[in-house]
């Protein structure tokens, strides 16, 4: 069976939008020819691919099929770049997962690259580096920034460095949890963290013995994270390319000279010869060179 590119963008849509209404307005088509399609692809791969549910989903099985959708849509592109004369003919949609610190640092070499490719259009997904691989599964994008090494079946995985964390905090909390002395009282004081995925002040505690801080504080944007530490709500890990200009101007201090977690980065990517998908993954690798020293 082979599925018609039709079916497949029908599928893709509804994912993205939630219903079969909003996935006909984005195909400029009828909800019916859309309907239409999602039984064909259904009856021809002999089970239900889409959930009806409010927002619809794909099946573990529709899954799949939304990841092959994803494929066919970015080759078909790379076609129309190359090929057609019309510049909107020659859009091509390059779907990115990436975790808040890398987009905040070192990942921005790669919107400088990207800004000057006429027709590619960068549609970043942001989530943590320990679950970004699980877009991929999903097919919700075509490469990731992970710290998850092992290979998603289907993709290709390369090594990118180490984004370095620094626990550091405002030099007024600094002094207040450890009274000049630089020992600070780990078990008390209140941290900061990304989201209810972000472990890394947990784990920074847990291999130095410590349970899980008594107060923490949730802020759920790396630049509103970083201002919170700037303003003493709590301590907390701050990757290095961003910690760096606060340490010269003492805005913020480092909870202890030699404290600090390495997070080892990978690029995982559809197994694609695409020439999209294989320029981003050179501007990926070059924008990556600061992590390796």
């Amino acid at each position: 069976m082979v599925p018609h590119p039709d079916q497949l963008a029908a599928l893709a849509a509804i994912v993205d939008h939630g219903t079969f209404e909003a996935a006909a307005r984005h195909l400029h088509v009828t909800t019916s020819a859309v309907s239409q399609r999602i039984r064909a692809l259904e009856t021809a791969a002999g089970q239900v691919l889409v959930r009806r549910t409010t927002p619809c989903a794909a099946t573990e099985a529709g899954t799949a099929y939304v990841r092959l959708a994803r494929q066919t849509a970015l080759l078909y592109g790379d076609v129309r770049a190359e090929v057609d004369r019309d510049e909107e003919a020659r859009r091509i949609e390059l779907r990115v997962a990436v975790n808040a610190d890398s987009l905040a640092t070192w990942f921005r070499g790669v919107l400088d690259e990207v800004a000057l490719w006429d027709g590619a259009s960068l549609r970043l997904e942001v989530e943590d580096q320990a679950f970004s691989a699980d877009l991929l599964r999903r097919g919700d994008v075509l490469g990731a920034v992970t710290s998850d090494p092992a290979v998603v079946q289907g993709c290709r995985s390369e090594s990118l460095g180490v984004l370095r964390y620094r626990p550091a905090a405002a030099p007024s909390y600094a002094h207040r949890w450890g009274g000049g002395r630089g020992r600070f009282d780990w078990a008390r004081m209140p941290a900061v963290v990304f989201n209810d995925k972000d472990a890394l002040q947990h784990d920074f505690l847990a291999a130095r013995g410590f349970g899980p801080p008594p107060v923490v504080h949730r802020v759920p944007t790396s630049a509103d994270f970083h201002e919170a530490i700037r303003r003493g709500l709590g301590w907390g890990l701050l990757p290095t390319p961003q910690l760096a200009p606060d340490l010269t101007a003492g805005t913020l201090v480092a909870l202890g000279a030699r404290l600090h977690v390495d997070v080892a980065l990978h690029w995982q990517r559809w197994r694609l010869d695409s020439p999209g998908l294989l320029r981003l993954t050179e501007a990926v690798r070059s924008a990556a060179r600061v992590l390796r020293g």
